[in-house]
């Protein structure tokens, strides 16, 4: 299993790196350079690729490596996989040699055991980069090989360049490849790499932009303490953040920013519903709000000008009576998506990611000295049990707040979306530990009802974003004034809607 966290940089660094006191201290061989060349192979249909395989034959010293990697798992930069290789005599792959070495099941049946594979394998892209690498002992004894790439990656007539920093984890504990990049990190301006170079190949082979992704499944067991459920369901929150952080920086993508900051609030959730047994250190705490004010301001005027406003002009008599306001609030909108894609694509959010998945993967919250003995001995309790307690909690608390809906005042309406929201977030955390019919009706009813609620407070959001551009630019003071009236009463309107689905929901049976 290779386990290797990888870290981006510009190539105007290297000598900056390479001659770091830390790495020169850690050094037990002077650093070699080698240059490498990388040919990817797969199949006309990509069925490689569609089975999460690599497969790559590698030009370096004069001989002929090949290597293939599957199960590829990444959390906060950190690259976890199935890896095998073996020596070959010429450029191209010998399935023979690997179907000897490689002892996973899924890849031996399901990719090497193809018809005619070994016929249909071509190649698809190259690399060609300058490599330095050479070995390194922390005091802890760990051995880290760390390898510094530069180059470029070649599909066709497609380029783009290569400039990473892998640390690959020979013996040890992965928590301290995290420390090591955060002291790194520090002085020289590094980014988490979320893919490999076979997946920058691919993007390069099919040319697509980065999408919005959406939360990974999460399956707990049944047999997991605990501790072991927080660490699966933060690990998953976090990968869910930094799935789209590429699509946030680069291309100011409007989804992307939503389900960042959907993964970002799942997180937040998660660290509510843990609290009383762990706590995330106030450091990370104030970086972590710090991200969500970054994206939560690019987000409401992302609804303002996508869903709020269009919504109003389509009901309206006039529509070009909100055109202006339209256009000033996209530009603010605008402004605000340059302010998150330079947060996600900052040095700053990289320390917060980097020190937020080192801490849930090497449990932190064991050196946290306001931890009790009661808190620690919690932690190693079935997470069935816990489970029942939290969405029976859940659930109380949203059945209290939601008990007078048709009367309420918009304030205690949004105190009833935010439980609605939090006894999802727990029911969709924990699905996997109920029986699959008796959930997913309760977390469709929730949805159902956080929507209804929701489209109130984006109402109520674009009623105070409103205010404020109309305070900027006061000629736009009718048009928003009007905006503002028509929203006003179109929440009214929505009364029976909401006290409707209210009835319509079902709370979750719970055992007893």
């Amino acid at each position: 299993m290779e386990v290797e966290l990888k870290l981006l940089l510009d190539e105007k660094f290297k000598e900056a790196l390479v001659r770091h006191p830390l790495l020169l201290s850690h050094a037990v061989t002077k650093p070699q350079e080698l240059t490498v060349a990388d040919t990817y192979f797969d199949t006309p249909d990509l069925r490689l690729r569609h089975c999460a395989v690599g497969l790559r034959v590698r030009r370096v010293n004069g001989g002929w490596i090949q290597n293939m990697k599957s199960g590829t798992n990444v959390q906060g930069g950190l690259h976890t996989r199935h890896e095998w290789e073996s020596p070959v005599a010429g450029p191209v792959p010998e399935l023979t040699r690997l179907r000897a070495l490689v002892d996973d099941k899924h890849v031996r049946r399901g990719v090497l055991a193809a018809p005619s594979l070994e016929q249909r394998l071509a190649p698809v892209f190259t690399t060609r980069v300058k490599r330095m690498v050479w070995d390194l002992r922390l005091e802890a004894g760990d051995r880290i090989e760390c390898a510094l790439d530069y180059g470029r990656l070649e599909c066709g007539d497609k380029k783009t360049p290569i400039s990473e920093l892998e640390l690959e984890l020979k013996s040890g504990d992965p928590a301290h490849l995290f420390d090591l990049a955060i002291a790194l990190q520090r002085d020289i301006p590094l980014h988490i790499g979320n893919h490999s170079k076979a997946d920058r190949g691919y993007a390069l082979l099919a040319a697509r932009s980065p999408i919005a992704v959406k939360a990974t499944n999460l399956v707990l067991s049944a047999s997991m303490n605990v501790e072991q459920a927080f660490q699966a369901i933060a690990s998953n929150c976090i990968t869910h953040m930094q799935a789209n952080a590429e699509g946030v920086a680069s291309v100011h993508d409007v989804e992307s920013v939503h389900q960042m900051r959907v993964g970002m609030r799942r997180l937040r959730s998660a660290l509510g519903m843990f609290k009383g047994l762990l706590h995330l250190p106030d450091e990370l705490q104030q970086e972590l709000d710090w991200l969500a004010g970054q994206l939560g301001d690019a987000r409401d005027w992302d609804v303002l000008t996508g869903a709020t406003l269009p919504a109003v002009a389509r009901d309206i008599a006039n529509p070009a009576q909100v055109h202006d306001v339209q256009r000033a609030a996209t530009d603010k909108a605008h402004e605000l998506h340059v302010a998150a894609a330079l947060a996600a694509g900052s040095a700053r959010y990289t320390r917060l990611v980097l020190s937020t998945t080192r801490w849930v993967q090497a449990m932190g919250w064991h050196d946290d000295e306001t931890a009790t003995d009661a808190m620690r001995k919690r932690l190693t309790k079935p997470v069935t049990k816990f489970a029942h307690k939290i969405l029976k909690r859940d659930q109380h608390r949203l059945q209290t707040r939601a008990a007078n809906l048709h009367a309420a005042t918009p304030e205690a309406r949004h105190r009833v979306r935010i439980a609605a929201k939090k006894t999802r977030y727990a029911a969709e955390f924990f699905t996997s530990l109920f029986a699959r019919k008796t959930v997913r009706p309760y977390i469709k009813g929730l949805a159902g009802l956080q929507d209804e609620l929701g489209f109130l407070n984006d109402a109520s959001v674009a009623d105070r974003l409103l205010n404020d551009l109309s305070a900027s630019q006061p000629q736009l003071e009718a048009d928003a004034s009007f905006v503002r009236g028509f929203l006003a009463a179109r929440i009214k309107n929505d009364d029976k809607m909401i006290v409707k689905l209210w009835k319509r929901f079902a709370p979750i049976a719970l055992p007893h």
